[in-house]
C-alpha cells in the first residue's frame, strides 16, 4: 500500500496535518497536489469535456482547523495549474459544499470539503462530492492510485464566494414550509441555544435562529478556533453534551442545539436537561418520518438499542440494524428504496443523519431543520420534545469497551474471535440473528437482561464491544465471562476490560 492510499478512511481522505511528538504529518501541501491530481482524473471520467474545454469548476471550503487555509492554498494552486477553474468558499460546512454542487447560482461540478470532523486539531482530512453524491469507498480507492498530473494547456481561473449565506437562506425557507407558516419569525417566542465547538456551526445562529426570530442568548463557542479550546466538537461526545446541558439549564432556554466540527452531525438538549443524542435521538426522528410516510422502514447502524426496535415498531415502522459506517446506512437505505421499501431515513448512533428528501446527505443542520418544523405541532398538543422519547425505555447500564489487535492482520484476527464467540455456547448468552455486524447476543440469567455486541471497528486495528443492560449490578458478570474467553487470543489486550472489572470491583 502506498503511503498516500494509507491516508483513505472508508468514503474520505484523512491524516495527520501537524506533526506531533507522538505523530508525523502525513497529509501536508506536499501530498495535495497527488490527491488534487487523483480528484480530477476521478471528475473526468464524467466531466471529460468540461475538463478539455475549461469548464470543470470546483468549489472548496473547510472548517476551522488551523492546518485548513494552508491545505486549501495548496489545493487551488495544484488545480489551478491543471487547468481546473476554483471557487473559494472559506469556511464552510460539509453538507454545504454538497449543495455548492446543486445550488444554481454555483453549480460545481465537484465540491471539496476540508475536515476531519471531530478528530483532534491535528488531524485534517478530505471529503468529496459530485452532484449525484459524496465519494465512495471505491472513488478514493481510485482516487489515490491516479495521481499522475492532468493538463489541458490553460491555468484555472479562481473567486472567493459565500456559501454559508445561501445555505441557511435555503434551510429558513424549508423550515418554514414544514412549519407551514407565512410568519417571517415563527421562533419568536423560543429561546434556543447554539453551542458550535469553535468549529464551523456558528452561522446557524444569526443566519438560522435569529433570522426565524429565535432568542439566541447564552449561545457558546460560536468563534472558530481550530484547536477547539473549550471541548470537542462532538454530540457523541460525554463531556460536550453536558457543556450544552449544563449551558441549556443555567440559561433557561427552551432548546439547546451541539454541532460537530463540519455540521454534517448534531443533537439537541431539552428544556428540562434530556440529551436527544444516540438512540434517542434516532426515537424523535423516527417519530418525524414515521408521521409524514407511516409504516416506513428506517435504517440505523448495528449498535443501536433493542428498546429502539420496539419504540419503532410500536409506531408502525421497521428497523433496519445495519453495518456501521455512515455510507454504509446510507447506501443500504438507497438500495432498499431501489427494492421498492420505503425507506425515508438512515442514521447511525453517531449522529449522522440522512433523509431521502434531503439527497440522502448527512447534515447535522438539516436535522434540526426537521426538528424546529415539528415544533407548531408539538405547542399546538401542549408537547415538548421530552414527550416524544417518554415511551422509549432507557438502559439501566450501558458501557463501551475498545480491544487493541496486535499484528498487521488484525481483521481476520478479529473475524476469528467474533467466529469463535458465536460458535461458544454460554448459558445466559442468545445470539440475536437480525444482525449484519460482528456478533450481537441477547443477555438473560444469570446476566441480568439485555444485550452486547462485538465487532470489529471500521478502520482501526481494535474489537468494539457494546453492552446494555436494563438491571443494575450484572456489568462485572458479562465482562468476566468475555474476560475468561478473550484470555484464549494473546493478540487482544484486554487492559481496559480489566480497568472496568477493578472498578467494579472497587
Amino acid at each position: 500500500m502506498s503511503s498516500l492510499q494509507q491516508l483513505q478512511n472508508g468514503s474520505d481522505i484523512r491524516g495527520i496535518a501537524i506533526s506531533t511528538t507522538d505523530y508525523e504529518a502525513n497529509l501536508t501541501e506536499k501530498e495535495i497536489p497527488s490527491i488534487v491530481s487523483g480528484i480530477i482524473h476521478w471528475a473526468r471520467q464524467t466531466q471529460e469535456n468540461k475538463y478539455q474545454n475549461g469548464t470543470l469548476t470546483i468549489g472548496i471550503g473547510r472548517d476551522s482547523r488551523i492546518s485548513g487555509e494552508t491545505l486549501v492554498n495548496a489545493f487551488i494552486q495544484s488545480a489551478r495549474e491543471q487547468g481546473v477553474n476554483l471557487i473559494d468558499f472559506g469556511l464552510a460546512t460539509t453538507p454545504a459544499m454538497f449543495m455548492s454542487t446543486q445550488f444554481e447560482m454555483f453549480k460545481c461540478d465537484i465540491g471539496i470539503m476540508i475536515t476531519a470532523s471531530h478528530l483532534p486539531y491535528y488531524f485534517n482530512g478530505i471529503k468529496i462530492f459530485s452532484a449525484v453524491s459524496g465519494a465512495e469507498h471505491d472513488d478514493i480507492d481510485y482516487i489515490l492510485s491516479h495521481t499522475t498530473p492532468n493538463t489541458n494547456g490553460r491555468i484555472g481561473t479562481i473567486k472567493t464566494d459565500d456559501i454559508l449565506t445561501p445555505y441557511a437562506q435555503d434551510l429558513v425557507q424549508k423550515i418554514k414550509n414544514g412549519m407551514q407558516t407565512t410568519d417571517e419569525t415563527p421562533l419568536k417566542n423560543m429561546h434556543i441555544i447554539v453551542d458550535a465547538g469553535n468549529g464551523a456551526g456558528g452561522f446557524f445562529v444569526d443566519k438560522v435562529l435569529s433570522a426565524l426570530g429565535a432568542n439566541t442568548a447564552g449561545s457558546q463557542f460560536l468563534e472558530p478556533d481550530g484547536t477547539f479550546p473549550n471541548h470537542i466538537p462532538n454530540p457523541d461526545n460525554k463531556e460536550a453534551m453536558e457543556s450544552i446541558k449544563e449551558a441549556v439549564i443555567r440559561h433557561q432556554a427552551d432548546l439547546g442545539i451541539i454541532f460537530d466540527t463540519d455540521v454534517d452531525r448534531s443533537a439537541i438538549v431539552t428544556k428540562s436537561g434530556h440529551l436527544l443524542n444516540r438512540n434517542n435521538l434516532i426515537a424523535v426522528l423516527s417519530q418525524i418520518v414515521l408521521r409524514e410516510h407511516p409504516h416506513s422502514t428506517i435504517v440505523t447502524n448495528s449498535p443501536t438499542s433493542s428498546h429502539l426496535k420496539v419504540f419503532i415498531e410500536h409506531l408502525g415502522g421497521k428497523q433496519c440494524r445495519y453495518i456501521s459506517g455512515y455510507r454504509n446506512v446510507i447506501n443500504k437505505a438507497i438500495q432498499l428504496n431501489k427494492d421498492g421499501v420505503n425507506c425515508p431515513l438512515a442514521i447511525e448512533t453517531s449522529g449522522h443523519a440522512a433523509f431521502k428528501e434531503n439527497y440522502f446527505l448527512d447534515d447535522g443542520a438539516y436535522v434540526i431543520a426537521k426538528c424546529l418544523m415539528l415544533l407548531p405541532t408539538l405547542i399546538q398538543q401542549g408537547k415538548t420534545f421530552d414527550d416524544l422519547i417518554s415511551t422509549l425505555k432507557q438502559p439501566v447500564e450501558t458501557l463501551e469497551v475498545r480491544f487493541k489487535l496486535s499484528g498487521q492482520h488484525f481483521k481476520e484476527q478479529g473475524q476469528r474471535v467474533i467466529q469463535d464467540l458465536e460458535n461458544t455456547k454460554i448459558d445466559g448468552f442468545q445470539i440475536d440473528y437480525e444482525n449484519e455486524e460482528g456478533v450481537r447476543f441477547n443477555i438473560t440469567s444469570p446476566y441480568g437482561n439485555g444485550w452486547f455486541l462485538l465487532r470489529l471497528s471500521l478502520h482501526e486495528p481494535l474489537l468494539v464491544l457494546q453492552i446494555e443492560n436494563d438491571e443494575m449490578g450484572f456489568m462485572p458478570s458479562v465482562l468476566k465471562t468475555l474476560h475468561h474467553f478473550f484470555n484464549q487470543f494473546d493478540f487482544v489486550n484486554q487492559e481496559k476490560l480489566r480497568v472496568h472489572l477493578n472498578e467494579e470491583n472497587k
